[in-house]
C-alpha cells in the first residue's frame, strides 16, 4: 500500500495553532468536509467516539486518530501539524503535534488495520518526525511523506 493513495496533498495541514485535541479533531474533520462531502458535525462527531474507546496518541507526539465513515468509497487520509503540542491522552503522557487522520469506509475491515499500522510503523521513524516538524510547507511534509512510505512500501 503507497501512501500517496490515501493521502493528498490538499489533505495536509502546515503549522496550525489549536488549543487542544478537540480543536485538533476539528480541523481535520473540517478538511474531511471540504474534500469528501462529509458533514463536518459527523466525521468529528466520529472522531471523538473512537477516542472514547482510548487515545489515538501513540506516543512520540504522534497521534493517529481515525474512524468509519458511511459514504466513503476507499480510505483517505489528512495529516496536521500544530504549531505547539497539545495534551492528547497519549500512551506516553507526551503532547502531541503531528496527527495523521485516517478515514475508512464502514466496511473496510483489514484494510483500515493495514492503512493504521503502515502510518504508525512510519511515523515511529525519529528521522522523518524531526523533518516534518522542521519543513515550511505543506508541499514538503507532503514529499516527506510519501517518499519515506513509498520507500518503505510493506
Amino acid at each position: 500500500m503507497y501512501l500517496n493513495t490515501l493521502l493528498e496533498r490538499r489533505a495536509i495541514l502546515g503549522t496550525v495553532s489549536v488549543n487542544s485535541k478537540r480543536q485538533a479533531l476539528q480541523l481535520v474533520a473540517d478538511m474531511a468536509s471540504r474534500l469528501l462531502a462529509q458533514e463536518a458535525t459527523v466525521v468529528q462527531h466520529a472522531l471523538l467516539e473512537r477516542e472514547k474507546q482510548g487515545s489515538t496518541g501513540v506516543g512520540l507526539g504522534v497521534a493517529v486518530p481515525h474512524a468509519a465513515l458511511p459514504g466513503l468509497d476507499r480510505m483517505y487520509g489528512f495529516f496536521v501539524r500544530l504549531e505547539t503540542p497539545v495534551a492528547y491522552d497519549a500512551i506516553d503522557d507526551l503532547p502531541v503535534d503531528l496527527i495523521f487522520a485516517l478515514l475508512a469506509p464502514e466496511n473496510a475491515g483489514t484494510e483500515h488495520l493495514r492503512a493504521l499500522a503502515k502510518v504508525s510503523r512510519l511515523l515511529r521513524q525519529k528521522e522523518l518526525r524531526e523533518q516534518l516538524r522542521r519543513v515550511e510547507s505543506a508541499d514538503a511534509i507532503y514529499a516527506l511523506l510519501t517518499g519515506y512510505a513509498d520507500s518503505n512500501a510493506a
